[in-house]
């Protein structure tokens, strides 16, 4: 293999997944009935590899170990040692817990690399639980902003950006004053296969698509971005949150000011809604949402689907 980026959605749900465990939305319990028109989601995550044969992960879910137990590509090769895997690093966007609590799943003692902005990397030293994964066996190295990492062992690079986010939940006061978002609290990634350059972009949590950003993906081959909502009150209208989009730190795909009217103009071959929210309509294949994301040339990302570039 080679001269290809393989590219694996592990998961496309936001958090909590589909059907989240304690919601009774129409959605939820559409797809426990087993409704053909809703396919469940784990939570938000993906794999990427240059040979088919070493992996990086981007965000690890909470429900990593089944994605994993999912995807052959992961197993440990049937030829190896009595430990090993294929997953060599881990890249993080955010410091959500739908982003980082898979890493516990990677424990036992194994190899690998954590790749994330210095703030994340901080909150991953001050919560000694992560010392499971002692820093002598799986290195922790900060990406640098608007710079490329190379990935050697990979045949990958990594080019982290900071993008309108928010700061992780459970790193908010008590007053909630400290939500907006600080370099390093939200990043996108441009992953880049040395070989040949070809690059696809992953921004699974984004609040705005601003000059910047929107210069940045122009012409991209493959962007694989944030589809959390519908709308910006849908939470507050289906009785799920107290909270808008914008609250919650993430854009709308439908509206003037939403993701599929802001990639309208930028010339993007593929694109793909991952991060997708119980309440958001376009998990219905028959509503007139998924219609419309669709004609505008959207996919709706599921787990287990396959790109390459």
């Amino acid at each position: 293999m080679g001269g290809q980026v393989y590219i694996r959605i592990l998961g496309s749900g936001a958090g909590g997944g589909f059907p989240q465990w304690n919601c009774n939305c129409v959605h939820c319990r559409a797809v426990r009935a087993g409704s053909p028109h809703f396919l469940p989601r784990t939570q938000s995550s993906l794999a990427v590899s240059a040979n088919g044969v070493d992996w990086l992960l981007l965000n690890a879910s909470p429900d990593l170990r089944q994605q994993i137990a999912a995807t052959p590509e992961l197993d440990p090769p049937t030829d190896g040692p009595a430990r090993i895997s294929p997953i060599r690093a881990v890249a993080l966007t955010n410091a959500d817990v739908d982003h980082i609590a898979g890493l516990l799943t990677l424990r036992e003692q194994q190899p690998f690399e954590i790749h994330a902005a210095p703030r994340v990397l901080e909150t991953l030293a001050a919560n000694r639980i992560f010392d499971i994964l002692s820093p002598e066996i799986v290195a922790r190295r900060p990406l640098a902003m608007d710079a490329v990492t190379e990935l050697p062992a990979l045949g990958l690079a990594l080019e982290a950006f900071v993008v309108p986010g928010k700061i992780a939940l459970y790193l908010e006061d008590a007053n909630a004053k400290n939500f907006g978002s600080q370099a390093g609290d939200t990043l996108g990634l441009r992953i880049i296969e040395t070989a040949t350059g070809r690059a696809f972009f992953y921004i699974p949590g984004c609040a705005q698509i601003d000059a910047g950003l929107a210069q940045r993906l122009a012409g991209a081959e493959l962007v694989l971005f944030d589809g959390t909502l519908w709308s910006e009150n849908e939470m507050l209208e289906q009785g799920l949150m107290r909270k808008t989009g914008s609250r919650m730190g993430h854009m709308n795909m439908s509206g003037e000011s939403g993701t599929i009217a802001a990639f309208k103009p930028l010339d993007v071959a593929r694109k793909v809604f991952v991060h997708i929210n119980n309440s958001n309509p376009v998990l219905d294949a028959r509503s007139k949402e998924r219609a419309a994301a669709e004609a505008a040339g959207w996919t709706i990302g599921e787990d287990g689907m396959r790109f390459e570039l």
